[in-house]
């Protein structure tokens, strides 16, 4: 393949996920969706309710000073959407923006929480990233299935050459499952209730585009 075909074919797949991303964000149900990347109110939620201290952090600034999190289900197909963006933004501000990823499994979907306690599990090995890349690159193939894909999630650790004995301790060990749920916990108690839910320096944001995030980090930065 040669290397224009490559570039036309990844431009082709970026625009494809930021239409899908757009769709979704506004979509009618979507507790995300206004006109701008606005906090929902004026009032901050409380630091500890977005960021622990054992929270998993994507990307993180040295400063510390500018922290954006979003609330994330892996078998959420918004979230998938909105998977390519926020890591478009992880890399337009490395150094400058720490990136935090909480779990919030949704009810409804059926291998949102085996999902997450497979990533929780790959976290204890270092591999929460990876594993975290895989379940968004992957989705299209087990998402919205009745049936339990414990068995593809393992496999997926087997691949990342984790620790199949420890991987297997940590998925039936319920502090992992307790782990995902004090995320959950915290996403309901900030009053989130759908996915992908963002916040920054405290603030829910209500984006309607990519331009919409990229503008409320860099208004973040100015201050």
């Amino acid at each position: 393949m040669s290397r224009n075909l490559k570039a036309t074919i990844t431009a082709v797949l970026v625009a494809a996920a930021t239409l899908i991303l757009l769709l979704f964000l506004n979509r009618p149900d979507a507790p995300e969706a206004s006109d701008r990347a606005v906090p929902v109110d004026a009032a901050a939620v409380p630091a500890e309710l977005l960021v622990r201290d054992d929270s998993h952090r994507l990307s993180t600034a040295p400063d510390g000073r500018v922290t954006f999190v979003e609330f994330l289900d892996f078998e959420c197909e918004a979230c998938r959407a909105a998977y390519p963006a926020v890591e478009q933004l992880r890399s337009e501000y490395a150094g400058r923006v720490t990136f935090v990823a909480r779990y919030f499994p949704v009810a409804g979907h059926f291998n949102a929480e085996n999902a997450a306690v497979a990533v929780e599990a790959a976290a204890q090995q270092g591999q929460f990233e990876q594993m975290y890349q895989r379940m968004f690159e992957t989705q299209t193939g087990w998402g919205e299935q009745q049936v339990s894909h414990a068995p593809l999630f393992r496999q997926f650790a087997a691949d990342l050459g984790l620790d199949m004995d420890a991987y297997d301790r940590a998925v039936a060990d319920p502090a992992t499952l307790e782990r995902v749920r004090s995320d959950q916990r915290d996403g309901q108690a900030a009053g989130v209730q759908g996915t992908p839910t963002f916040f920054l320096d405290g603030e829910r944001l209500q984006p309607r585009s990519v331009d919409d995030l990229r503008a409320a980090l860099d208004t973040a930065l100015a201050r």
